[in-house]
């Protein structure tokens, strides 16, 4: 059965790893969208080195928590191919290697070292982004993944699994504010103050109806 037309289409939450040396991101799109999600915001101030005396107001650290389902159940009534030979063994590789150094860095790395090459000139590494709707695209470092198989097939495939992430928002004062992660998040700060800014003019409207 077809969804009604005039139903609004649900936009899908994702993590994007940005790379500076491969042209296309790795979009990892989520099957299901997590129902909750938790976020804390500690406030900083930090003191200026040249006078003490002196505060400087820092963006607040923003942690993020949620869980993703994944289920190859539909997929395997379906008889899709990777469902069947791999359960949703690439999806969780793909969510894991979000946070492994890639391999082929890794030996050219100890190449050098076995060549004799002692200082490295260390490569930037990929750009963590975490996207829900439009309004909130933030760069982030994943502090933790908790994984939870649930089933497996006959081939001890997981085919149900539930993923915990702990994720720390990275702004201007982790990143340059020059860089593509700093600009990402000013401008997640300035959508921020403009939506204020619009409830404070409602608000306002709304006191003098009062009167």
């Amino acid at each position: 059965m077809s969804a009604f037309p005039g139903s609004p289409r649900t936009l899908k939450g994702a993590i994007a790893s940005i790379d500076p040396l491969i042209p296309l991101p790795k979009v990892i799109v989520f099957q299901y969208n997590p129902e909750t999600m938790t976020r804390s915001l500690t406030s900083r101030i930090a003191s200026n080195e040249q006078h003490e005396s002196t505060k400087i107001n820092l963006p607040p650290e923003e942690k993020i928590s949620l869980k993703i389902e994944l289920d190859a159940t539909d997929q395997l009534e379906t008889a899709d191919d990777t469902a069947v030979n791999l359960g949703i063994h690439p999806q969780l590789a793909a969510l894991e290697t979000l946070i492994y150094p890639m391999s082929l860095e890794v030996i050219a790395k100890e190449a050098l070292l076995l060549a004799g090459t002692i200082e490295i000139l260390p490569k930037s590494p990929p750009l963590t982004v975490f996207i829900w709707g439009v309004k909130r695209i933030v760069p982030v470092q994943i502090k933790r993944m908790d994984i939870e198989e649930l089933a497996y097939d006959v081939n001890l495939n997981p085919i149900r699994s539930e993923v915990s992430l702990d994720m720390q928002v990275l702004s201007y004062s982790d990143l340059k504010l020059s860089s593509k992660g700093g600009t990402m998040f000013m401008g997640h700060q300035i959508a921020k103050e403009l939506m204020a800014a619009m409830k404070m003019v409602n608000s306002i409207s709304g006191l003098g109806q009062t009167f």
